[in-house]
């Protein structure tokens, strides 16, 4: 089965959320635990937690169709401890809540350099800084999400991926999830078929799909290998809408999250059922196309 919809907003309470994704008629949903720009962050009271699980329940939600996003602020490749360690800190409340909410993911940027280390020195501290944080906590995946290597952003190839996971103590609460947008804009071609099959062949011997859990699925705004992060709706980038169906065919993507976080939110609807439409015509190995 295909896991299928979008990143909802949790206006009014995190319950909603739930309704949204139905609404979308999603069969998978993303959100912020708390506002993704502010440091200070509510505990979640007990009422808040009842709804959350009661909604998901109604509505035939399990904790492996949602992929919660967590915030921007948090930086755990931060040259500077106070930061690092406050970016520790704000991420251990968020997979806490995660937990209460009965929950397994949560997804999460690596982190930025800021130029002030080098790369490897941000990867250094971004795999010190989750080995810490899974000590401190339980149960929930921390989802790497790869950058398209915007400004002083990690992540952005599967080599940084790779060096975050292998310095990872318990693989057993680590992920990936691949953003195409972000896949294109850092220098990842998927509109020719054998870059395509390039692409995830490589991200298959360098990680292995046994660590993707999620995808995002968006269009760029931005050329190829242009660095930027701008999402478009599908068929609106510089993505081929083709290549949106070789990923939601592919057998290798069953049973994991595949959220839209497209510009237009108006057509999202609309996305949702031509993403569900096409994962029905075929059903083939990534590597078949």
């Amino acid at each position: 089965m295909k896991y299928i919809g979008a990143h909802v907003s949790i206006a009014g309470g995190l319950e909603k959320s739930v309704l949204r994704a139905v609404k979308l008629e999603a069969t998978a949903f993303s959100f912020f635990i708390n506002n993704p720009l502010r440091w200070n962050k509510k505990p979640l009271e007990k009422n808040t937690i009842y709804n959350f699980r009661k909604a998901c329940k109604k509505y035939h939600y399990s904790s492996s169709q949602i992929l919660p996003h967590s915030s921007y602020l948090i930086n755990l490749g931060h040259p500077n401890k106070a930061m690092k360690k406050r970016s520790c800190q704000s991420f251990i409340q968020e997979i806490n809540a995660c937990y209460k909410l009965g929950l397994t993911m949560i997804n999460i940027h690596p982190g930025s350099y800021l130029y002030k280390i080098n790369e490897k020195q941000c990867l250094e501290n971004v795999s010190n800084s989750i080995n810490f944080i899974l000590n401190e906590t339980k149960k929930i995946i921390i989802v790497l999400e790869n950058t398209a290597g915007q400004g002083s952003s990690i992540g952005y190839c599967f080599e940084h991926l790779a060096f975050i996971i292998d310095k990872i103590k318990d693989k057993s609460r680590i992920g990936v999830c691949l953003d195409t947008c972000h896949l294109f804009a850092s220098g990842y071609q998927l509109n020719n078929v054998d870059c395509f099959l390039y692409t995830f062949n490589k991200f298959n011997n360098l990680i292995g799909f046994k660590y993707l859990l999620g995808i995002h699925i968006n269009d760029s705004k931005g050329k190829f290998n242009s660095r930027l992060d701008r999402h478009h709706n599908l068929g609106f980038g510089k993505i081929k809408k083709n290549v949106f169906s070789r990923i939601i065919q592919a057998t290798e993507f069953q049973k994991i999250p595949i959220i839209l976080e497209t510009k237009n939110s108006d057509i999202r609807k609309d996305e949702i059922f031509w993403l569900k439409k096409k994962s029905l015509l075929h059903k083939n190995s990534i590597f078949s196309v």
